[in-house]
């Protein structure tokens, strides 16, 4: 069985041809007719024929439940492992994230050491990834994504799904500090200097290398004045300038600290 990298965010890939590559471990032709949703005993074969026609079809609330039907009805067919990974791309296509998710597990559960395990895990993390919110609201399923995004990578790093996890989990790390940053700026406008200060911090710390570190930088060195910390402004003013000399926000430290602090020479 073979899978392409299927994503909305980055492969681009039709359903249709995806699920031929997963369904590539059947040479059954589709087939079928309108008794196939009527979900009677059957034998195995003719049962996954009509759910992978379906999916080919793009009916995909069809094609999950006949997948789900060869497991019922052959549980202990070598069939029903490929149904229940058929079965977890069929709900991610839907955008059944829940579902998805339980599937790529159970089949993970049941098949640990299968060589389809990396296309499992990578399922599961895409559905994490795929409902990540906005800044704005609680970023629980952002670490969730996170959390599987990096299992991918560290159990399968020679995958072919490693390279697309890596470069996922960048893009959630950039996420999680945008989020670091939105309470940190609301803090500061509030006056709560010392809890803005925690949230930039967290951000340098935690999350250097995404595209806000330039700003955290900034922030702290404004939060440090508002404290009354002049040789902490820049401290930091001085970590802004040598990592990042020519963006907008060390020309803003500086001309911050050149009026703030104008005894004190920046980036020393």
């Amino acid at each position: 069985m073979t899978h392409s990298c299927f994503t909305r965010a980055a492969a681009g890939a039709s359903i249709a041809a995806l699920a031929l590559a997963l369904g590539a471990c059947s040479s059954l032709g589709g087939g079928g007719g309108p008794k196939e949703t009527a979900f009677v005993a059957r034998d195995v074969e003719s049962l996954y024929a009509a759910a992978k026609e379906r999916l080919d079809r793009g009916d995909l609330r069809t094609a999950a439940a006949l997948f789900d039907e060869v497991e019922r009805q052959h549980p202990y067919s070598p069939w029903a492992r490929r149904a229940t990974l058929m079965s977890a791309f069929t709900y991610y296509a839907r955008r059944d994230y829940t579902l998805a998710i339980q599937r790529a597990q159970n089949f993970i559960s049941i098949h640990p050491g299968n060589k389809d395990a990396p296309y499992a895990y990578y399922l599961i993390a895409l559905s994490y990834y795929e409902q990540i919110s906005n800044v704005e609201r609680d970023q629980a399923v952002t670490r969730q994504a996170l959390q599987a995004l990096t299992e991918v990578q560290r159990r399968y790093p020679r995958s072919e799904y490693a390279a697309d996890a890596r470069l996922k989990v960048d893009l959630v790390n950039d996420h999680l500090a945008g989020k670091e940053m939105e309470i940190g700026r609301f803090y500061e406008r509030t006056g709560k200097w010392l809890a803005a200060q925690l949230r930039f911090q967290n951000v340098i710390k935690s999350y250097q290398t995404t595209s806000h570190t330039p700003e955290a930088l900034y922030r702290l060195t404004e939060t440090s004045l508002a404290l009354g910390l002049p040789e902490e402004a820049t401290r930091y003013s001085a970590v802004l300038g040598a990592n990042y000399p020519g963006s907008e926000w060390y020309e803003k430290a500086y001309d911050l600290m050149r009026e703030e602090v104008p005894s004190l020479a920046l980036g020393n």
